[in-house]
């Protein structure tokens, strides 16, 4: 347990598993930013939690404690996972890098139009147009929450056409109308390989979107998401043996196992973090 209740906060207790930074800048999540006192904040579906850090805690001042308790995977103890990766040599310094890392549990639908909206995409681009996709919530309250299915079906496609998506916009269209009577909760009963074959189902969702979307969207943490910084964390630290994306995703999956999400983020953050770094 890394947490306890006190004034109705959730108060992080534990600083060596909780970073706002590491969970927020890793690449899982579009919805976030920081207020005028330099606090994380993040969004997901229709609540919002604004992270506090003290001399000693982490305080997540939220709207409904039970949905972000399950958001920020607090019942989940990282240390097996960091005990279990320090046995690969290379993750070591990864691990202590991003010490703080934990694989939020996303809202399904959101995930799977934010990861539909991502592809060949940079952050800062993804994030303005998921906010402006949050325009057509009919909710009055600021920041706007991400929009129900239906909101997302009732738009046409001159909607999607003017958020800036690209070629995405008909991706979006077809989303909203093939997602309209499905539920969600019964599709995530579905083994992972049959639910990864029912999202590769939809255009525009690819192996890389779909298995996205299976980690951060339906808490499948042995999905290993390949994109390009993975794909050179591959060849630059593991094998310089000449394989496609969904190959090296099958390497690490096999390498990894149940853990195989959360070794992603660790890789993936550190690798961004260390370029970004020396530019």
């Amino acid at each position: 347990m890394i947490y306890k209740f006190e004034n109705g906060k959730i108060i992080v207790t534990d600083k060596s598993q909780f970073n706002p930074e590491h969970i927020l800048e890793c690449g899982q999540v579009f919805r976030f930013g920081k207020d005028e006192n330099n606090n994380y904040f993040v969004m997901s579906k229709n609540h919002k939690a604004t992270i506090i850090e003290t001399d000693t805690n982490y305080e997540i001042i939220c709207d409904d404690v039970n949905y972000f308790i399950n958001y920020f995977d607090l019942e989940t103890d990282y240390n097996i996972a960091k005990t279990h990766l320090s046995k690969f040599e290379i993750l070591k310094p990864m691990i202590e890098f991003g010490y703080g890392i934990r694989i939020l549990n996303g809202d399904p639908l959101e995930m799977i139009f934010s990861y539909t909206i991502s592809q060949n995409n940079n952050i800062k681009r993804i994030q303005q147009i998921i906010e402006r996709l949050c325009e057509l919530s009919l909710s009055k309250t600021s920041p706007k929450h991400f929009p129900t299915i239906e909101e997302l079906n009732a738009a046409p496609l001159s909607f999607y056409s003017s958020l800036g998506a690209g070629y995405r916009d008909k991706f979006l269209k077809d989303l909203s109308e093939s997602l309209l009577n499905v539920d969600l909760n019964e599709i995530s009963k579905l083994s992972t390989d049959e639910l990864y074959n029912y999202l590769l189902s939809f255009k525009g969702i690819g192996p890389k979107v779909a298995s996205c979307i299976l980690l951060f969207g339906f808490s499948r943490r042995e999905k290993f998401p390949v994109d390009t910084w993975l794909e050179q964390v591959y060849y630059n630290h593991f094998s310089k043996e000449k394989r496609t994306r969904p190959e090296i995703q099958k390497y690490f999956e096999n390498e990894f196992g149940e853990f195989s999400g959360i070794a992603q983020q660790y890789l993936f953050y550190y690798e961004r973090s260390k370029k970004t770094q020396k530019k």
